[in-house]
């Protein structure tokens, strides 16, 4: 599982390869989960951003996505579905990314960008959920996390103001190089194969979303790209989603949509 996460960060694109301007992205304030209907539907030529999240029903995940166009709430969907893989740190993915990608089989819109509850490129083979599901669709994505899985800030991130970032830069936990094996006519060669992580290497971002005009301290976002974005556009993007609450938009709703459709199989 570890190599084939190796081949998938060889096969994501960091950089921007997107269907937008992303200055066109932005929400004036919270969507209403039920502002508006599958009418609106291909009405609009801004883009489609569609937010992915979980909930877990002893061996099945809820996963749900809500799409977003122009500040309203276009579609949502989800599945359910039985989950055949144990919880397996840093290996998430490979259990959660089939039942996402079962509900991502029921969205009628065509997205333009995703973003996930989770990791994209700050993991230790830079392949978070973000950029298995972005790389298998070819779809740029984004991870947002809440807790810092690997790397390094390169300031401390307590206590900062909102707007702040800080680039996350890879260490040795996040793997730099690794060793291939080929075979030719009956013998084994191996071989280094640089997959660009080298120590300081901008992997992702802490940003501070939100936070409070008193003693009390919100903890930072971890941003970074899943597929076809760049890490500095990954915070351009966060920055514009984000209306008021620690989360953006889309996966603010899709977490509520998600516990909504639990409680409904419960």
């Amino acid at each position: 599982m570890e190599a084939l996460q190796r081949e998938i960060a060889d096969a994501a694109v960091f950089a921007d390869d997107l269907p937008f301007d992303p200055a066109t992205v932005g929400v004036d304030g919270p969507v209403e989960a039920d502002s508006t209907g599958n009418e609106r539907l291909g009405s609009s030529d801004a883009p489609v951003i569609v937010g992915v999240d979980q909930s877990f029903l002893e061996e099945r995940a809820v996963s749900a996505i809500v799409a977003v166009q122009d500040g309203a709430v276009i579609e949502r969907t989800h599945a359910v579905t039985p989950l055949s893989i144990p919880y397996i740190p840093g290996l998430l993915a490979f259990r959660e990314g089939g039942p996402i990608l079962a509900a991502f089989e029921a969205l009628a819109v065509d997205p333009d960008l995703a973003v996930f509850d989770g990791s994209g490129r700050i993991h230790f083979r830079q392949a978070g959920i973000a950029t298995h599901v972005g790389v298998a669709l070819g779809l740029p994505s984004i991870g947002v996390a809440k807790n810092l899985l690997c790397g390094t800030p390169a300031e401390p991130v307590d206590d900062r103001p909102a707007g702040w970032s800080t680039p996350i830069e890879a260490d040795d936990s996040v793997v730099d190089r690794r060793e291939t094996t080929e075979k030719r006519a009956g013998s084994e060669t191996t071989r280094e194969q640089d997959v660009e992580a080298h120590a300081g290497t901008t992997i992702g971002h802490a940003y501070q979303s939100r936070q409070w005009d008193r003693n009390q301290s919100i903890n930072p976002l971890y941003v970074s790209p899943g597929h076809r974005v760049s890490a500095s556009t990954t915070v351009e993007l966060v920055d514009a989603l984000c209306a008021g609450y620690k989360l953006p938009e889309p996966t603010r709703l899709a977490d509520r949509y998600a516990d909504d459709v639990k409680a409904e199989h419960e």
